[in-house]
């Protein structure tokens, strides 16, 4: 069924001409010599708070991405801000003209991490990090690069819109412009395309989009097909948790988990521009952001035991437990597994006997190494590309302020240790 709604996204309706043509003839047959009816009042628009809680749909003049989803689904991914952090995130967002399908802000200015000292001033806050799905990434930057021209390096204005949208394909395929100021704050967004954020959540193809959504985000501007295939991202990711964990563990070691799968194989990471400690960090203030997000995913498979009063989970550890667990896995990982399995010829064949095939990986006690080297392994490559692709988007200059600042944020982290 989820395949079926991903592949067909679109809805039609009857063209409203069309509408009136047909009651036009329909009326005129029955009824000459009446004056037609007036047309029906609309109820003057409500005055609605800037600070709702809900985050605005993505409009859209042909079609929508998906019918509308029941109120309750997805409503984990609905993390509250505060009314000032709403409010800033949503202006912002609001100040660019180019459509925008799907939009969250995430990172440390939008949920505090552990690990920093308290800064005193909005000038020293740490950058507010955006990420925007659009439908056409050359249209996007055509739009704002009139807009906003500063946003972008001298040589991606000169060689234009089209330029920037091929550089952004390549890789994990996102386009980053950095140290932007806004409404009184500096911001970092990323451009990337609905289609592209979807397969990553789906398939985990490069994990670059998937593993920071794993993490509490703040959507801005939702959309239904991003929803709901952000849902199937986060179930993957307790999957992929519980295959690497004891049969009692506590929801820290959880969310740990979780939270490091994206920086498994990170470059950033083996350099002193990224805290050690920064997964711990983020969990140890987030706590409850994360229990929101994956709490009712986690209760909701079988074979856990998560009490809502209580901070530790039981899981059954049986072969055919966690082979319910393997076999779900987002199909790039689990081919990749399934190919590490089968170079060391130590199982059986998989056409032989599919069910047997599976319950043997997921008793062998090397499972959860062969999960973190074929993690690693989807990470690197695009993480390594993004990290190179930063100097053609932001230009060397703010690619070195980008890095001192890092640094600088790993050596604050490292003295409070």
């Amino acid at each position: 069924m989820l395949s079926t709604i991903v592949r067909n996204p679109h809805t039609y309706s009857v063209p409203a001409v069309l509408v009136r043509s047909l009651t036009t003839e329909t009326y005129s047959s029955t009824t000459p010599d009446l004056p037609p009816p007036p047309p029906p009042k609309r109820p003057p628009p409500r005055n609605r708070s800037r600070l709702h809680p809900q985050p605005r749909p993505a409009v859209s003049h042909q079609h929508q991405a998906l019918p509308t989803l029941p109120p309750s689904f997805g409503r984990n991914q609905l993390l509250p801000v505060s009314n000032s952090t709403r409010a800033l995130l949503e202006s912002i967002v609001d100040q660019f003209d180019a459509p925008i399908r799907y939009a969250f802000a995430y990172g440390s200015g939008v949920f505090e991490q552990d690990g920093y000292p308290v800064k005193s001033s909005p000038a020293e806050s740490p950058m507010l990090d955006f990420m925007f799905a659009v439908t056409h990434p050359g249209h996007f930057h055509s739009i704002n690069m009139q807009q906003h021209p500063s946003h972008y390096t001298l040589h991606a204005r000169v060689l234009g819109s089209s330029y920037v949208s091929t550089v952004q394909e390549i890789g994990p395929g996102l386009w980053f412009n950095a140290f932007v100021p806004m409404n009184g704050v500096t911001i970092k967004y990323g451009v990337t395309t609905v289609d592209n954020l979807c397969s990553d959540l789906l398939n985990w193809r490069s994990l670059y989009l998937a593993g920071r959504m794993h993490k509490p985000l703040r959507i801005i501007k939702d959309d239904a097909r991003v929803r709901l295939t952000q849902q199937v991202n986060l179930t993957s990711a307790v999957r992929a948790a519980l295959l690497t964990l004891p049969a009692d563990f506590s929801e820290t070691q959880l969310f740990e988990r979780i939270a490091g799968i994206s920086y498994l194989g990170d470059p950033r990471m083996m350099l002193p521009a990224e805290n050690r400690s920064k997964v711990a960090n983020i969990v140890r203030n987030q706590g409850p952001q994360f229990k929101e997000l994956y709490h009712r995913l986690v209760v909701g498979l079988p074979g856990v035991h998560w009490p809502s009063h209580l901070s530790t989970i039981q899981q059954d550890t049986s072969p055919h437990a966690r082979a319910a667990h393997l076999k779900k896995l987002p199909a790039n990982l689990l081919t990749s597994v399934k190919n590490n399995y089968d170079r060391s010829h130590t199982t059986p064949l998989f056409e032989a006997d599919e069910s047997a095939y599976w319950i043997r990986l997921a008793g062998d006690e090397r499972l959860p190494a062969v999960l973190g080297e074929e993690l690693r392994r989807i990470v690197r490559y695009p993480a390594t590309v993004q990290t190179l692709k930063g100097i053609t988007s932001a230009g060397v200059g703010k690619s070195v302020r980008y890095g001192v600042a890092k640094i600088g944020k790993w050596w604050n982290g490292s003295k409070l240790q």
